[in-house]
């Protein structure tokens, strides 16, 4: 069944159209999503390099806390690191929030999707214990 989106460009300018879901879409700017309702919402979202660089050093961040607790170093100084990586984590967690409400809640919303805000509801009641 196909459906028609609403997306808001960057530059503010708002955007329809129609396709069903999963079939992908591009947008002028050149970026490409897709849709899938049902079982599952994904999307291209606009932030997804920002995200991964931003979980690519946490990532490395932990290792280089691994090899501090191998090389037996102050906890205190251990403790510090660990409280950098979460304050990351919990960071990248804020713009992938951002980067769903923006998106898919929208779509959703316009959609009566209701399934996709109650997972939303209890995504964030996780990202935030």
């Amino acid at each position: 069944m196909e459906q028609t989106h609403k997306h808001e460009n960057p530059d503010g300018t708002v955007v329809y159209h129609t396709h069903a879901p999963g079939e992908a879409h591009v947008h002028s700017d050149g970026t490409v999503h897709t849709h899938a309702h049902g079982h599952g919402h994904y999307h291209h979202h606009e932030n997804t390099k920002a995200v991964l660089n931003r979980l690519s050093r946490a990532i490395g961040h932990l290792e280089s806390i691994k090899r501090m607790v191998e090389d037996g170093r102050d906890c205190s100084e251990v403790l510090i690191q660990l409280s950098a990586v979460k304050s990351a984590i919990n960071n990248t967690g804020k713009v992938i929030l951002e980067d769903h409400i923006k998106h898919c809640l929208v779509d959703a919303i316009e959609s009566g999707d209701m399934e996709a805000i109650e997972e939303l509801n209890k995504a964030i009641d996780r990202f935030i214990k």
